[in-house]
């Protein structure tokens, strides 16, 4: 018998093939959630915060390329940019999610309605399928968006977020608004709403990353029918925390997207660090709005909802470092966060 003739390069290529490391196929899916009025969330979406030269085109790619989730906020001065970029991209409305935030100075009663009408006409629509409390803490009513004192300190309002709540449940029976929710709340000022009002939030917008897991208060959230939008879901990538006046200490720690494992399960699946965190928020059943400007990274973030395996989901819990990124506090003069895990070495400063 003879032996067949195998070239070194033949030989060569076979040896390199067997020493690669396997890639699992993936399926890219398109996950959504339920909440509990009934209308489905899409599971992944597009963050607007800062950047708003570039907030209309940004929105209609990202539309184009194929999110669904929207969200924005009054305080972010970029809503008529969204409402731009919507109406360019050419996507329905009807077949978008969009989401914006009440703010502050606007939590009296009397001025919600008037305040959701703004940001309607900002954003060029009739409705938004989701409006949410920025922060439980209430501003001083007028068009000053952070109204100090003579020492440059926040002056709260004459009203408590329960009144706000109340107006915001009003609002939603006229149309305008199709869900309510809260942001930034703690655990007590939710019980405090359910226990004070005839609406659960259909959804608590709050930061979640693997730096900061908050596992018991996802899993509370969850048993109350309350979903998850995980802001800031990469963590401390965003400059903001460096440069805010009231960045803490932990913000300049590692970036949680240079964590080695991180990089090791993303070589597992052929996906980059930022992928493989913002599937594990997904594969927790909760949404995340990773914000970008730059046409690649929306293409990246759009390939980030795929099945992770539970060792790996395993590995990411480890990296939990009760890091909280998120907290002007002191600037705001209310104890955010208060019953939640990462809220020592909070320091004073102002956000603008």
């Amino acid at each position: 018998m003879t032996t067949p003739n195998i070239t070194r390069a033949t030989l060569r290529k076979a040896l390199h093939t067997l020493h690669q490391p396997s890639i699992r196929t993936l399926t890219t899916r398109t996950t959504t959630y339920t909440l509990n009025t009934g209308a489905k969330i899409p599971a992944l979406g597009f963050g607007t915060f800062q950047d708003p030269d570039s907030q209309e085109h940004s929105v209609s790619q990202a539309l184009k390329k194929g999110m669904r989730l929207i969200d924005t906020a009054r305080v972010y001065n970029v809503e008529q940019q969204v409402g731009l970029g919507i109406k360019r991209s050419g996507i329905p409305r009807e077949d978008i999610f969009l989401g914006t935030k009440l703010w502050c100075n606007n939590y009296h009663p009397d001025d919600v309605e008037r305040a959701v009408d703004d940001s309607l006409r900002d954003l060029d629509t009739s409705y938004v399928d989701l409006l949410l409390m920025h922060y439980p803490c209430t501003f001083k009513r007028g068009e000053e968006r952070f109204p100090r004192d003579s020492e440059g300190r926040m002056i709260h309002g004459e009203t408590t977020y329960v009144d706000t709540w109340k107006a915001m449940e009003r609002v939603s029976k006229t149309g305008k608004v199709r869900a309510i929710g809260v942001s930034n709340f703690s655990k007590g000022e939710i019980e405090t709403l359910i226990r004070e009002s005839s609406t659960v939030p259909a959804v608590h917008q709050m930061e979640v990353h693997p730096y900061l897991q908050q596992k018991g208060f996802n899993e509370w959230l969850r048993a109350q029918g309350i979903h998850v939008v995980q802001f800031s879901p990469l963590g401390n990538m965003n400059d903001f925390y460096r440069q805010t006046g009231w960045s803490k200490e932990i913000a300049h720690m590692m970036r949680v997207i240079d964590q080695p494992i991180l990089k090791d399960i993303g070589q597992k699946y052929g996906k980059s660090p930022v992928q493989v965190v913002l599937a594990w928020g997904i594969n927790s059943g909760r949404s995340v709005i990773p914000k970008s400007v730059i046409d690649w990274q929306i293409e990246e973030n759009l390939a980030a909802d795929f099945e992770l395996q539970p060792e790996d989901m395993a590995q990411i819990a480890t990296l939990d470092a009760k890091a909280r990124f998120n907290d002007p506090s002191l600037d705001y003069e209310w104890r955010l966060y208060s019953d939640l895990e990462g809220i020592d070495g909070t320091v004073r400063g102002r956000t603008h």
